[in-house]
């Protein structure tokens, strides 16, 4: 019998105790020294925790959930040979939890909607490209720690993109590296959940208490005309774009929305009086034209809601370019206020207005809808009092404005009607932290208040 050598967790930095969140070799493995035995998860960091020597790991004292600190003993290991075990190496430096870079739109989106799946096998139909039916369908899930697969055949992934993998519910075993290697990489993950959701993938049913795979159900194949009279029409060109886009937003982006309320009284009291003044020599003022003043001075107290994901990296815009949605008959489309920092409250009125026009006409140019950094959409003159936008990708942030209401406020002395206008802030939350959006919201309340802060 070789030597049984205790591997221990090593110092783990000013963390008291880590969650166990992935155990990667069993009883009976053989592991080599420096070969990553667990990943561990704090609550801003993932790390793997090496073997401190070579050998066949005879005991396995953890499992996945687990808490571990400096000196928890994680397995027992026999040791291959006579020679006594090294040091235990320090622990690789943790990663930061794990970014997503936006997954850029395709030209021509495929007909179907991309969440759609179906149990019968894929065929190809006129207008439906060849892609969909050669999409790959998503694994039934990650091996489990007891079952025979070897440590050979563990996916090779730093942590962080193991961590980015389990939270989209991707079996890595199922996606190939393109790294140096074979080494799999973010971009390589996202391809894959984006292929499946392009193209209608479909995993086999989940191991039993695994919570990952995209475990899609089949979408449900109904003969409506069975219970009464139906009329079939096509999709438009636009809800087929846009139906793709914000499937892909939903799953890809980790939305958090917060909610607030405007005191606009004394602005609109200010934009009715604008717009009777210049009833003839100028465009007609609508609030969101002060919105998205408002919205440029919070995007320069906040900079990191006017950046993008670029891989690891946060790419900080220095320009302003305001997206509004615009309803048309076909559906919904994003037109966007170039240099919206430049302009003055007509400018921007007036080409809201053209814009518009334009996106109801149906000729909108496609230059009129790229290059944004922030997005509002308005639902003001239709009501509501709130929703939760979806993030116009690769943008991290988007406003929603619900119709405003009287309603009475507290003054210090007593009740007050003030028109308050509700706000909606949806925010990528791998970029933008809980405190920040609401910061953002609060400034841009006070904005609202009073536009005066525009100039500061």
């Amino acid at each position: 019998m070789g030597v049984m050598t205790e591997i221990k967790v090593p110092d783990i930095g000013d963390f008291k105790s880590v969650d166990v969140i992935e155990v990667l070799v069993k009883a009976g493995d053989t592991v080599a020294a420096e070969q990553s035995l667990i990943t561990v998860e704090s609550d801003k960091a993932t790390m793997e925790i090496p073997s401190s020597a070579a050998g066949v790991v005879r005991e396995l004292r953890v499992k996945t959930g687990d808490k571990v600190a400096e000196g928890t003993v994680i397995m027992v290991v026999e040791a291959t040979d006579a020679a006594a075990p090294g040091p235990a190496p320090a622990v690789s430096a943790p990663v930061a939890a794990p970014v997503a870079a936006p997954v850029a739109a395709p030209p021509t989106p495929a007909p179907a909607p991309a969440l759609m799946v179906s149990s019968a096998p894929a065929t190809a139909t006129p207008g439906t490209s060849a892609r969909m039916t050669e999409a790959p369908t998503l694994p039934s899930g990650p091996a489990q720690p007891g079952s025979p697969q070897s440590a050979a055949s563990l996916p090779h992934a730093s942590p962080s993109v193991r961590k980015f993998a389990r939270e989209l519910g991707v079996d890595l075993t199922a996606v190939t590296g393109s790294g140096p290697k074979g080494r799999i990489v973010q971009e390589d993950v996202q391809a894959f959940v984006k292929s499946a959701l392009a193209g209608g993938g479909r995993p086999a049913a989940p191991v039993a208490g695994e919570g990952s795979g995209l475990s899609l159900l089949p979408w449900p194949k109904v003969d409506f005309a069975r219970f009464g009279p139906v009329d079939v029409q096509p999709l438009s060109r636009i809800k087929k774009i846009s139906g793709a886009n914000l499937a892909r937003n939903w799953v890809m982006i980790p939305h958090v929305t917060s909610n607030d309320e405007a005191d606009v009284t004394d602005l609109e009291a200010f934009r009715v009086e604008l717009n009777r003044e210049n009833a003839k020599a100028g465009p007609k003022l609508t609030m969101l034209a002060f919105i998205i003043k408002a919205c440029v001075a919070a995007l320069r107290r906040y900079p990191e809601f006017n950046a993008s994901l670029d891989g690891d990296s946060l790419v900080y815009k220095r320009y302003f370019n305001i997206g509004f949605a615009a309803d048309t008959p076909n559906g919904l489309v994003v037109p966007v206020i170039r240099d919206a920092d430049r302009k003055g409250i007509f400018e921007i009125a007036q080409e809201t207005t053209t814009l518009s026009a334009r996106a109801r006409e149906g000729k909108l140019a496609a230059a009129d809808m790229q290059g944004g950094t922030f997005s509002i959409s308005s639902l003001g003159g239709i009501g509501g009092t709130s929703f939760t936008p979806i993030i116009n990708a690769p943008e991290v942030a988007i406003l929603g404005v619900s119709r405003s209401a009287m309603k009475p406020q507290w003054d210090g002395s007593a009740f007050q009607p003030r028109l308050m206008l509700p706000l909606s802030l949806s925010y990528d939350h791998r970029v933008i932290d809980g405190a920040a959006g609401a910061r953002f919201n609060a400034f841009l309340v006070q904005v609202l208040g009073d536009m005066r802060r525009t100039l500061l």
